[in-house]
């Protein structure tokens, strides 16, 4: 059964508590906000359509991993500043997240305004969803909207703890991010394929066991691909190998060719002499050619081609991972490649991951050209692994 969502939810008038994910990379100082902002502008619609409902609203999130204390470094002050802008609107930033203060700010509140609690993380009850917490929180407002699809997969006081006293439904980013992940699971326009690439095969293999038997294509890249390789026989130089993930490999590929689903794997790669931004000596090399002592660093120039032409014939992509290093510039240009190609495809269902896929998409400037770019790394790897993420199980059926 499904959710309820938020046009099931009567909020006119009322103060609203949305959880939202504003965690964005602040470290890079404030003025970068304004490059990493694709989680405040995702929660824009839901914002918006309670405004609309002449709402109180009250915003809630975390920022970094504080542990508990106040950080100065890490406060949501900043955040809410570049949120007024891309929201023309006010919004107004308290220095706590619950107490009398705050109990008073939210009190005073008029219809259409929007306030913006402190990092929730600077206080301990958050992460342990402490029932005092819950109770701090849940009294500010009359009802409650789940917004932040990235923390869905936690259990805290934010997510799961305010259904259980307020009522409670999806906001509209949850609801697009349920739908887009759960139709490409369950229902997707074949062929369809899955794009898998990252640092480590074993941050995938709940997703790889739980895709295999829906997919019609598989194309491997990044580190993963070094494991997949090695396990073919192939020498990968001085890469790492996840060496206890082997017969994982090979079991994948073996119960693909029994199932028909055709895995692709690069047949060049990107290598250098050195894991650094700007190696002395970089070469694009046969898969099977790799020199000793070397690093496998990107996809090569062919299998990008080869990646590209291969999505081409698919309706449904599931991308979640890079093609290669792609912090590094000069290694950047596998990921960049492919997603381009994905992002010139008429006809075709994207839905990327979130995390370090998303921020590369972002990074590319092809976000508007992908039908769904994920906010949540670690809850849309969970979705695709078809694990019931608590801060969505928590919420009333419809």
């Amino acid at each position: 059964m499904g959710k309820r969502t938020l046009d099931n939810l009567d909020v006119e008038g009322k103060r609203v508590l949305v959880r939202v994910d504003f965690n964005i990379p602040i470290e890079q100082g404030v003025e970068a906000i304004a490059q990493y902002d694709q989680r405040l502008r995702a929660t824009l619609p839901t914002i918006r359509y309670l405004l609309d409902r002449r709402c109180r609203v009250i915003l809630c999130s975390h920022l970094g991993r504080p542990g508990g204390k106040v950080a100065d470094s890490l406060r949501l002050a900043p955040v809410g500043d570049r949120l007024g802008l891309l929201l023309s609107h006010p919004v107004r930033s308290l220095d706590g997240c619950v107490g009398p203060s705050v109990e008073a700010a939210a009190a005073s509140m008029a219809p259409g305004d929007v306030v913006l609690l402190e990092n929730l993380r600077f206080h301990p009850g958050e992460e342990a969803n402490d029932p005092a917490f819950v109770q701090g929180l849940a009294g500010l407002a009359d009802c409650f909207v789940m917004d932040a699809f990235a923390v869905a997969h936690r259990a805290h006081a934010s997510t799961v703890g305010m259904t259980q006293h307020l009522p409670s439904a999806m906001g509209l980013l949850v609801q697009k991010e349920v739908e887009a992940l759960g139709q490409a699971l369950d229902s997707p326009r074949r062929p369809l394929a899955a794009l898998m690439g990252g640092a480590k095969v074993s941050d995938k293999i709940l997703v790889l066991e739980n895709l295999l038997d829906k997919l019609d294509h598989l194309f491997i890249g990044g580190g993963m691909a070094v494991t997949f390789l090695h396990a073919l026989g192939k020498d990968t130089g001085a890469s790492s190998v996840e060496t206890d993930r082997l017969d994982f490999a090979n079991g994948i590929l073996g119960r693909a060719r029994e199932r028909n689903v055709q895995v692709h794997l690069p047949q060049d790669l990107v290598v250098a002499n050195q894991f650094a931004p700007d190696p002395s000596c970089v070469r694009n090399v046969p898969s099977d050619q790799v020199p000793q002592d070397w690093f496998i660093m990107d996809i090569g120039d062919c299998a990008a081609q080869e990646f590209s032409q291969g999505l081409q014939a698919c309706r449904t992509i599931i991308w979640n991972g890079p093609m290669g290093v792609f912090e590094m510039p000069r290694f950047s240009q596998g990921t960049r490649v492919v997603a381009q190609a994905i992002a010139g495809m008429d006809g075709v269902t994207s839905v990327v991951g979130g995390g370090s896929t998303a921020e590369a998409v972002e990074e590319l400037g092809l976000m508007d050209d992908m039908t769904h770019v994920s906010t949540g790394g670690g809850a849309s790897l969970e979705f695709l692994e078809g694990k019931e993420l608590p801060g969505i199980a928590a919420l009333p059926d419809a």
